[in-house]
């Protein structure tokens, strides 16, 4: 995979399995009362973004950097899937690709593109 679309993949993948998927929707809502469904998500973004970060990051640095990087992913679902805030919701999937991408670029420590 070319390093500057990393971010590019990771906010897209992540965009077409909450758009996909109301499991992960009712997940996400639950998450916040629930230590069972907290727990769900940490083993989903455990296994998915904590091996990525340390792909690419010293293994030091790579737990904090997958924390960020879930802090961008699940800010943006939270918004635009439960909350349902207007601006996010408007946005494309193009959009909100562009807008994230670099962020998650930089904390894997990856140029842009």
């Amino acid at each position: 995979m070319d390093r500057t679309q990393v971010g590019r993949s990771l906010v897209r993948h992540f965009l077409e399995r909450w758009e996909g998927d109301e499991a992960l929707v009712v997940l996400l809502r639950s998450s916040a009362t629930n230590e069972e469904a907290a727990q769900r998500m940490h083993e989903i973004f455990g296994t998915q973004i904590q091996p990525l970060a340390a792909s690419f990051v010293s293994a030091e640095q790579s737990r904090a950097r997958a924390g960020l990087i879930a802090t961008q992913i699940l800010g943006m679902a939270l918004c635009r899937f439960v909350l349902r805030l207007p601006p996010v919701v408007e946005m494309t999937r193009d959009e909100i690709i562009d807008s994230l991408a670099p962020t998650i670029q930089r904390y894997l420590g990856l140029p842009d593109a």
